[in-house]
């Protein structure tokens, strides 16, 4: 698959900038040297295998070695890997399977946790200080008025089905209805069959 290389290329940019290069990291960063974590993303089909070492950390898609822990997980749970807290609970919850040293995952939470992720910092040498912050500010607002639209739509179509669900006849009435139904129909043939007797007459 052509978009995995651009995938962990990406991913091992992005991780390298934000774990390695804060020097206050260094202590959180050695207790995982040496470790290999393997990521099975649900929706991916090849895992994303972290291999860190002191200097720095490779992001692969295939790994020959063994793995000190591989954890099954789906994209938005990655996000609340971060709380380490939160951990037993999304285990528990079974939204995070853990297979092997449990302490890696815990490691690298906690790593992540300590990490500022700071996404004006990352465009600013690209786009000056100022700008970056403008720009993160504006995506920010543009996430927030999104995922508030997307509630309120929500919650709209919530009140539309109760109202609707309200409105819909119930088991009973539909019964009733058929019934009433049928006996006009019988009546009806027998005023059809009245009148063609008259007829005949």
């Amino acid at each position: 698959m052509t978009a995995m290389p651009l995938l962990t290329a990406a991913a091992e940019s992005v991780l390298n900038r934000v774990l390695y290069q804060d020097r206050g990291l260094k202590a959180a960063r050695l207790r995982l040297k040496g470790k290999v974590l393997t990521l099975r993303f649900s929706e991916l089909p090849r895992p994303l295998v972290l291999v860190f070492s002191e200097q720095q950390l490779d992001v692969l898609s295939e790994w020959q070695g063994d793995s000190d822990c591989t954890v099954s997980l789906a994209f938005p749970v990655l996000a609340e890997l971060r709380d380490r807290q939160k951990l037993t609970e999304l285990i528990k919850q079974e939204r995070l399977d853990v297979q092997g040293d449990l302490q890696v995952i815990q490691q690298f939470s906690a790593l992540t946790d300590l990490a500022e992720l700071d996404p004006a910092e990352y465009l600013a040498p690209w786009v000056g200080d100022v700008a970056a912050q403008g720009i993160f500010r504006a995506v920010k607002r543009a996430f927030s008025f999104v995922r508030n639209d997307i509630s309120g739509k929500q919650q709209q179509i919530g009140e539309f089905i109760t109202q609707e669900w309200r409105v819909a006849p119930g088991a009973l009435e539909i019964a009733w209805f058929c019934e009433e139904t049928t006996a006009l129909d019988l009546q009806l043939n027998a005023l059809e069959a009245r009148l063609a007797q008259r007829e005949k007459k």
